[in-house]
């Protein structure tokens, strides 16, 4: 039997978004894109188009860039408002985002790919709540006095905004990064120019219109949709962007590191990852299994940090494997929009296909694969997949597979585990599932990743730096870390002797 999925009625305000001609957004207003180019954007449920968006060009670039240096101007109005009043403006923006939250979480299923609970629960009120948190930060960047060795000179510092920040993002939370990336830079008192997939441009669209009319000046946010190797591109090379700030591929990331590196332009990356998840002996199995399964069920796989090395302790192993089986088995796949939906699809025909050959490529280097029960595939759906039997040096155990599959590794002693865990090129998140705390303690140590979790998976938090050790990237996005990223440190020295 062939499973088919079928699109749900949207709502109104979501369809009148998907039927607006190809735009891009500029110094406050929407405009076709002198490119001209245009490609259509698909359901990836059901492959099927729901709407066109515009591919910009280094001319539409050119533009962005423009305006949002005018807006940078000292004279300007966003660079004369107080930081009270841009707080407020940034809490304005959230509580645009939630007071359309059905309908952005409709978007970010039918854009992504997502399963509509998981879109409004935690996509939706994350950018949300990144708005709301960094709302509260530009009454209280501040310099400080410094001790001077010099009699009759007072020296102090300020904290001034980096300038023109170019932020590119994924597609796979095209509206929570918009919240990881826009908020702070805006609370810091930068422009932006950002450049959504163009997989996913929607969310980022409708989230410029809303941030104007919350009081946000004409042309500090401009949105340019298109393709990495033309907009992108154009973004990291032009000489007035002063930062990229980006989140995607880890060999994405070199090329922009390389090509900013011309310019001596500030970069903050946000890469791949590989990342380690371990269950001892002693740990609550129950929750462990459940949440390494969420970890890497969630989404399809298609998330950065998810868990998708699973070190499991010999003498539990078996166990483990045979309830992730059975997880696996019991993910109802089907539209994001139905609320039976427990396993949405991947993003589109491409990935779907790559996810495809590692599955393949992992029983031909000898593992045992795993697959859930039979998905769509008018759409572009993958089962949940549990990989056994492998061992460290195999292909889906070292590279980044991006989609529902878990690779499953027994282990015998911890120092061994924690060996093995950072034996990766990757190091952005890594987990610990145990009731010793004494082995929570030592793994959490030992663990080179930006973020760790003991007995819990995949929370994040605006005020929680996010971001990763060696090829996961460098910087951080969210909490108090992230503002150094959009900030220069002057130094002013008054002589009065």
């Amino acid at each position: 039997m062939t499973l088919t999925v079928e699109t749900p009625s949207i709502s109104a305000a979501v369809a009148e978004r998907l039927a607006r001609a190809p735009h891009v957004f500029l110094a406050g207003h929407a405009e076709a894109p002198l490119s001209g180019e245009s490609r259509p954007v698909l359901d990836p449920a059901t492959g099927r188009a729901i709407g066109t968006a515009a591919c910009g060009g280094a001319a539409d670039i050119d533009r962005a860039v423009a305006a949002a240096t005018r807006a940078f101007d000292p004279a300007s109005p966003w660079r004369t408002m107080t930081p009270l009043e841009r707080g407020k403006v940034l809490h304005r923006i959230g509580d645009a985002i939630l007071a359309r939250a059905d309908e952005f979480a409709e978007l970010e299923v039918l854009d992504a790919g997502k399963v509509r609970g998981a879109a409004r629960g935690i996509d939706v009120d994350f950018a949300a709540r990144a708005f709301h948190y960094f709302a509260g930060w530009p009454t209280k960047i501040v310099g400080s006095t410094v001790p001077s060795s010099h009699p009759g000179i007072h020296i102090r510092t300020e904290k001034d905004p980096v300038g023109v920040v170019g932020a590119i993002t994924a597609w796979n939370f095209p509206l929570l990064l918009c919240g990881w990336k826009l908020a702070p830079a805006l609370a810091s008192g930068c422009t932006v120019v950002l450049k959504p997939s163009e997989e996913t441009p929607h969310s980022a669209l409708w989230l410029a219109e809303l941030a104007v009319e919350a009081g946000l000046p004409p042309g500090v946010l401009n949105v340019v949709p298109g393709l990495g190797g033309v907009a992108g591109q154009a973004l990291v090379d032009h000489p007035d962007v002063d930062k990229i700030t980006f989140t995607g591929s880890t060999a994405v990331g070199k090329r922009i590191a390389r090509r900013a590196a011309d310019q001596v332009k500030r970069v903050t990356l946000e890469l791949g990852g590989k990342s380690a998840n371990i269950i001892f002996a002693d740990a609550d199995l129950e929750a462990a299994v459940a949440g390494s399964a969420g970890g890497i069920f969630w989404h399809s796989g298609q998330t950065c940090s998810a868990p998708s090395r699973l070190f499991v302790h010999r003498s539990v192993h078996d166990e483990v494997v045979a309830r992730l089986r059975a997880i696996a088995d019991g993910l109802r796949p089907g539209h994001g929009l139905d609320a039976d939906t427990e396993l949405g699809p991947l993003v589109n025909a491409a990935q779907r296909e790559r996810v495809e050959g590692h599955v393949r490529l992992a029983g031909e280097q000898g593992a045992t694969v795993h697959m859930g029960p039979e998905v769509p595939r008018d759409g572009y759906f993958h089962p949940a997949t549990v990989i056994s039997d492998a061992s460290d040096d195999m292909t889906c155990a070292r590279e980044e597979i991006f989609g529902p599959v878990l690779t499953v590794l027994p282990f015998d002693d911890t120092d061994e585990v924690l060996r093995r865990a950072d034996d990766s090129e990757y190091g952005l998140a890594a987990g610990v599932w145990t009731r010793n705390v004494n082995t929570a303690h030592r793994a959490t140590k030992a663990l080179r990743a930006g973020t760790v979790y003991v007995n819990g998976w995949g929370l994040t938090d605006p005020a929680a730096p996010f971001g990763g050790f060696r090829q996961s990237g460098y910087g951080r996005d969210l909490g108090p870390d992230s503002l150094e990223g959009y900030l220069e440190t002057k130094s002013v020295w008054t002589f009065y002797g």
